[in-house]
């Protein structure tokens, strides 16, 4: 067990800021996410008014994509939430009106284009990820989720095709991860919710937090699955699954209390997962947290 064997320990407080971006994005970032492809790095930021796209290091705005064609009335919150890149070429970020803007990115260049509209969800988008573990060909490499707790699953290649879709169960969804085929799924009332990303059935139900969950994070390497709520906590899991069954597996490795703070980010420094960082809501600093 990582709490009896090999703690984490606080190793670095960060206070970070972008003065470039600071200067440059036309509206305050509501999320930010590195997007890797493999031809290049793009820094996807959203706001309540659109979607920019920057150089890895934030120097160069190269794409600006404005919300207002694409939403709903006035009187309703706008904003995009939900970042992921896809396939290789494709960069996914989630809406308030439960669309999901799929953009084709060149290799080089600002000529990106919105190239397909996802209309599966009908609540707002709350999280968008990924495969980052082994992706047999054809199978669900995006899962979408929504402020009604219902996920989508998806195959993503020339044009994107709905794979399955998770039913809601009355709370909402704010955080979710695919690795190796397991859909990990944070929902409000602190559960964490393991699914087959093929067929979208329940495998587990893990009770980990007391309060909201805001982040999940996959080490892609080890399968280690972190969670951070506002109670305080980062759970640090493994994920697995049975040499004998293939049945999905879920153990306890280490839990860290970062304490009087609600938690509202959290995620792994290294594909091992052997370093995560953490923040809070009124909180100026990233805290890193090391195996030592």
């Amino acid at each position: 067990s990582l709490l009896s064997t090999s703690p984490f320990f606080p190793l670095l407080y960060v206070t970070a800021n972008y003065p470039m971006l600071a200067a440059t994005a036309p509206f305050p970032p509501f999320q930010a996410s590195w997007c890797v492809l493999p031809s290049r790095v793009l820094l996807v930021l959203t706001s309540q008014k659109g979607i920019q796209m920057y150089e890895s290091d934030g120097s160069i705005m190269v794409y600006w994509h404005a919300l207002d064609v694409l939403e709903p009335p006035p009187a309703q919150a706008v904003f995009a939430r939900g970042i992921a890149a896809a396939s290789g070429r494709f960069i996914c970020v989630g809406t308030s009106s439960g669309l999901v803007l799929v953009f084709d990115i060149p290799s080089k260049g600002t000529n990106i284009t919105l190239s397909e509209v996802l209309q599966e969800h009908r609540d707002s988008i709350t999280d968008i990820a990924s495969e980052v573990g082994e992706n047999p060909d054809g199978a669900a490499d995006l899962v979408t989720a929504d402020d009604s707790g219902a996920l989508c699953v998806w195959r993503s290649k020339e044009e994107f095709s709905l794979l399955t879709k998770i039913s809601a169960f009355g709370w909402t969804c704010s955080s979710v991860k695919l690795w190796n085929g397991v859909i990990a799924a944070g929902y409000g009332n602190g559960q964490i919710r393991l699914y087959e990303a093929t067929s979208g059935a329940l495998r587990a139900t893990v009770s980990a937090h007391a309060r909201w969950i805001y982040a999940l994070d996959v080490a892609p390497l080890t399968g280690k699955l972190l969670s951070g709520a506002e109670d305080s906590y980062v759970q640090i899991w493994k994920l697995s699954r049975s040499p004998d069954t293939g049945d999905i597996e879920i153990e306890h490795c280490h839990s860290e209390c970062v304490t009087d703070t609600q938690l509202c980010g959290a995620r792994f420094c290294d594909p091992e997962g052997n370093s995560f960082a953490a923040t809070g809501y009124d909180l100026s600093e990233i805290v890193r947290y090391g195996q030592v």
